[in-house]
């Protein structure tokens, strides 16, 4: 059979009790009242079935049992002081995923390296939103930069960190390409081709809302191998995609950005952490993206509805 679960709580409170012969004395070192320490004891007796202590004039003294237990009792706790202490001491990285390396966020990361110093930080790349919720949850990572789409659990943690502007990527020989500037109301008919936006990612989502918002086809077809055939195939001049203007695409002498206007449709992405995780590295990661945050400009940019509230808060 199983023996009883002991409460450490009442084992410290046992070992204080021990080593200090009175109650009272126990309860002030433990910060609890009398009162706790007794029903501690009270409890750690019923679950042992036996009694540890017994009244003097002189405090409380243990009783033949309860001087059998001492020594494992002072080594219990022993050991679970000194795994606080090793699990609070542990050094890790601070783990931060990004979408990928390319994109806007990282420049939040790297500004917070270089404010922080010596920050030990570890870049991680996922699939966004979609693996956010479980890697956060079983800490594998303490943050997720993402579009925060849909219902999260309250456990999670959604802090508004930067907007990015889209501008139109074309072809310098495409006919669009002498233009300064692009209405994004006259997307109305195009076809975008974005071959990266997989089906139930968050930014297919976002550029889904957009085309119906504006009137204009996203294209999917693939192959999708990567930044460097991406921009080498808009190069061509048939194709027109989208750039987030943060975003550092590979250069290439055949394209030219075109920012959107009227509005400027922008990109909305979040810090994601999970609430549990107090580590102070991470506290002060938040700190810094919430400080450079800024809120949207409504009569300028477009965003979709669920997002534009989120977006609206401050930082």
């Amino acid at each position: 059979m199983e023996g009883p679960e002991l409460d450490l709580g009442a084992v410290r409170a046992f070992v204080a009790i021990a080593e200090d012969r009175f109650f009272s004395d126990a309860a002030v070192r433990l910060g609890i009242s009398q009162q706790a320490v007794s029903k501690r004891i009270a409890k750690l007796e019923s679950d042992l079935g036996l009694t540890l202590f017994y009244r003097t004039r002189g405090g409380a003294d243990l009783t033949q049992d309860g001087a059998a237990f001492l020594t494992h009792a002072r080594a219990l706790v022993g050991l679970a002081d000194q795994a606080v202490e090793l699990a609070r001491r542990r050094h890790r990285a601070l783990r931060v995923d990004v979408l990928d390396t390319r994109v806007a966020s990282i420049e939040l990361v790297r500004s917070f390296h270089r404010a922080r110093g010596a920050a030990d930080i570890d870049v991680v790349t996922s699939n966004g939103l979609r693996s956010a919720r479980e890697s956060l949850g079983k800490g594998h990572v303490d943050a997720v930069f993402a579009r925060a789409e849909g219902a999260l659990p309250d456990t999670l943690e959604v802090v508004p960190a930067y907007l990015e502007p889209l501008s139109l990527l074309v072809g310098r020989t495409h006919p669009l390409a002498g233009r300064r500037r692009f209405e994004t109301a006259d997307l109305a008919g195009m076809t975008v081709w974005m071959p990266g936006n997989e089906e139930g990612s968050e930014w297919a989502g976002f550029y889904a809302e957009m085309a119906a918002a504006f009137g204009f086809r996203v294209d999917t077809s693939g192959p999708d191998f990567g930044w460097e055939h991406f921009v080498e195939t808009v190069a061509l001049g048939e194709r027109v995609s989208f750039a987030g203007e943060r975003t550092r695409i590979p250069r290439h002498p055949g394209t030219t950005q075109i920012p959107l206007v009227n509005p400027s449709p922008a990109y909305p992405c979040s810090l994601i952490v999970h609430r549990r995780n107090r580590r102070a590295i991470l506290r002060a990661f938040v700190g810094h993206v919430r400080e450079g945050f800024r809120t949207i400009a409504p009569d300028r940019h477009w965003l979709p509805a669920r997002d534009r509230e989120v977006f609206r808060r401050p930082g």
